[in-house]
């Protein structure tokens, strides 16, 4: 029996899913400071600080990580 190599996931520009989202936040929304963030690959995390185009999030146990505000994987809680 073969096996199937993993794949990303795939992005499919016309799906309903996408448009909840897209509705959410706008691009560029500034997110406050302390607001808590769920990011696809890092989990949930919290707002540290806001800088021009991104931000620096917590995701618990020192691990900063700086994600631009337009990311799609980045979404608010």
């Amino acid at each position: 029996m073969a096996s199937h190599a993993p794949t990303g996931r795939n992005y499919l520009p016309n799906s309903p899913f996408n448009a909840g989202r897209a509705a959410e936040v706008r691009p560029g929304d500034p997110i406050p400071v302390g607001e808590r963030v769920c990011h696809e690959r890092h989990g949930v995390g919290r707002v540290v600080t806001l800088e021009a185009d991104t931000v620096v999030i917590d995701f618990g146990g020192g691990h900063l990580r700086r994600v631009a505000l337009n990311s799609p994987r980045l979404e608010r809680l």
